[in-house]
């Protein structure tokens, strides 16, 4: 079986993949503290909820974008799991030809799930992250970046609400009843989902409009892509949660002879 890790700003996802069916997943908070031990038990004690063994792990693949915490993560899958990591970097066979100034500017995270996007549902196709920031990624139906937009995530427009506002409560991030509110934190929740389905519609047809492709695919992925989803499904094709797990599951899959 196969451990697939990807570290974001927010959250670190694994999945372990028998094949190419996804049979356990789990999602941790991203924190730079961890030491190594502290990281490898806590990535073993998942395994004891649920029916995967840790045993059964025969290869691991890591991405992340989070530099201070790859020391203790991969430090910590040798010591405990007895496995070297393949790590998501340049050089790697993806299928992705990335069309852009600087190819090392791009965060492995954006890669990873424009691979699976590309090979899953196909292009042209927009891959929409809602992670700690919002990003817009167009491949297009030859497996090339075109263009890449970053915007500031909900929980990021969150948590600056707060924290810069001096009388305004701290505020979960769940789907207005409606827009017309009757209460402060019903009026912040209101703004900030509604406010971020109005950038992605307008955002989405800009793009659909420069590339003369109004039929272009929109997959939505990223843990608070939900919100967005269940509000407005009728802005994306697909909501994916687990994009990028697939996405490492497929990169895998492309460089494990260099093993």
């Amino acid at each position: 079986m196969l451990l697939v890790i990807d570290v974001s700003n927010t959250n670190m996802v694994l999945g372990v993949f028998n094949g190419e069916n996804l049979v356990a997943n789990w999602r941790l908070s991203t924190k730079s503290g961890r030491t190594a031990d502290e990281t490898g038990l806590l990535i073993c004690s998942l395994f004891a909820y649920s029916d995967v063994s840790v045993g059964d792990i025969e290869a691991i693949i890591v991405s992340s974008v989070v530099p201070d915490v790859m020391y203790s993560t991969l430090n910590g899958i040798k010591k405990f799991l007895k496995k070297d990591p393949i790590v998501v970097r340049a050089g790697l066979k993806t299928g992705i030809n990335l069309r852009m100034e600087n190819p090392k500017e791009m965060g492995t995270d954006r890669i990873v799930n424009l691979v699976a996007a590309y090979e899953l549902y196909g292009g042209p196709a927009i891959v929409v992250d809602y992670e700690t920031a919002t990003t817009f990624d167009v491949v297009s139906e030859k497996g090339e970046f075109l263009t890449g937009i970053t915007a500031p995530g909900l929980q990021t427009c969150a948590d600056a609400l707060y924290q810069r506002a001096a009388n305004l409560p701290k505020f979960e991030i769940v789907n207005p009843e409606s827009v017309i509110t009757k209460n402060t934190v019903e009026s912040m929740q209101a703004g900030l989902v509604v406010g971020h389905i109005g950038e992605a519609k307008y955002i989405i047809q800009r793009i659909k409009e420069h590339f003369n492709c109004p039929n272009m695919k929109v997959i939505a992925t990223g843990g608070l892509g939900k919100v967005i989803y269940e509000e407005e499904n009728g802005i994306f094709d697909v909501y994916d949660p687990v994009l990028s797990l697939h996405g490492l599951r497929l990169i895998y899959g492309k460089n494990r002879n260099k093993r």
